[in-house]
């Protein structure tokens, strides 16, 4: 297979024309530690952002970065810290689960709308994602976007890329607002809740004015190793504050609590964020599926009936990591009858290519969405040249 590094936007250009004009089937990649994700590619060459590396604009004032979408996502990390400064969203790190070792990309990010625990007080990635330029199946470079959000009719292009996983076009260039790095992080542990329990604490927690910007639980076998994780970020004085009133708050629910503090909370945390709190073993497959928090519980409950099954719950409830074992369809019939039933979508994130290739690794859509997907992939990528297949057979 032949593989495309381009250097500059113009090259980037040059070889998708090409590829558009000769029917070249393209896989579309940052570092590819994520190539494993999604539908396997049935492709002809491959164009890889590797090479369009570095910060184009830093204006800590603004509160706006921009680099090129192969920039590393530590490189933008670690600039933003020297100024006090973050990504809001908290993007997740996916090399422990997929076992890569590469450096993840800003583009990545911005085509993947990787977002982490921080997601349901900051949003997503796309909501922090205010400009980019890309090149779409034609070769033709886009800009849309710029260095402030405004309100916009027609078609947001910025926010139609998160997430597009590349299909749509070829990220050259991502533009973010940022936030100022939190002085202080202090996490609230709930021991001993069971799921629903759990659930109903953190609503309440996410629902009191207390600012919270994690709420997680992590059941165990025994249920007093139950662990719910609420977090709480800002200057030190009001965390002070904030916690006592929501340890008050939370009191009803019984059981023991602990505080968590420094580098202990940050490795929760981040275990959270990277699902590493799952099962890891080569013989399970992991599925992460979005619902209702109010339904969360009753969806493990529902699915554990069938399949042997380990879970955690993120966003108060609304995001479930699953772990499941590596047979038959890897338990996607069972998933995808709980979510048509109650409701939210299930994504396969890592599995062997049969797999993948076998099963729907995004959630099915129905024939008016899918009618909807092919119009907006056919004008963006006519000759269908970019990522075929990746996230729907045929698409």
């Amino acid at each position: 297979m032949t593989s495309h590094l381009p250097r500059d936007e113009q090259d980037a250009s040059a070889i998708i024309r090409d590829a558009s004009e000769k029917g070249i089937l393209l896989s579309v990649s940052g570092q590819s530690t994520k190539a494993e994700m999604g539908r396997p590619n049935q492709t002809d060459a491959s164009i890889s952002s590797a090479a369009l590396t570095g910060i184009t604009l830093y204006e800590p004032a603004e509160m706006v970065i921009s680099a090129r979408s192969g920039t590393p996502v530590s490189e933008v990390v670690r600039t933003l810290a020297e100024k006090g400064q973050e990504l809001p969203f908290e993007p997740m790190d996916y090399r422990p689960l997929l076992g890569t070792k590469a450096e993840p990309t800003i583009g990545a990010v911005a085509a993947m709308n990787i977002s982490g625990p921080r997601r349901i007080m900051a949003g997503a990635a796309r909501d922090s994602l205010i400009g980019v330029r890309f090149v779409n199946g034609r070769g033709e470079v886009v800009k849309s976007g710029g260095r402030v959000m405004k309100n916009v009719t027609g078609l947001d292009l910025v926010k139609l890329m998160a997430g597009s996983w590349g299909t749509l076009g070829f990220l050259t260039e991502v533009t973010f607002k940022v936030l100022p790095k939190q002085e202080r992080m202090t996490t609230l542990v709930l021991r001993g809740l069971k799921d629903a329990q759990a659930i109903e604490a953190l609503s309440q927690a996410l629902g009191s004015p207390y600012d919270v910007t994690g709420a997680a639980h992590i059941p165990a076998r025994d249920r007093p190793g139950a662990s719910t994780l609420i977090r709480l970020e800002g200057f030190s004085v009001s965390v002070d504050y904030r916690f006592g009133e929501l340890r008050r708050l939370l009191k009803r629910f019984g059981g023991s609590t602990d505080v968590l503090e420094g580098r202990g909370a940050e490795a929760v945390w981040q275990s959270v964020r990277d699902a590493t709190v799952l099962t890891n073993g080569a013989d399970r497959v992991i599925w992460r599926v979005s619902t209702a928090p109010t339904k969360g519980s009753e969806f493990t409950k529902r699915i554990a009936q069938s399949l042997e099954a380990q879970w955690f719950y993120d966003w108060g409830g609304g995001l479930i990591w699953i772990s499941t074992p590596l047979a038959g369809d890897a338990g996607a019939s069972v998933l995808r009858e709980a979510t048509q039933e109650l409701g939210g979508h299930a994504t396969l994130v890592r599995a062997p290519a049969e797999i993948r290739s076998a099963v729907d690794v995004f959630e099915p859509q129905n024939e008016a969405l899918m009618t909807l997907t092919k119009g907006i992939k056919a004008s963006f990528d006519p000759s269908g040249i970019l990522n075929p297949g990746r996230m729907y057979a045929g698409v």
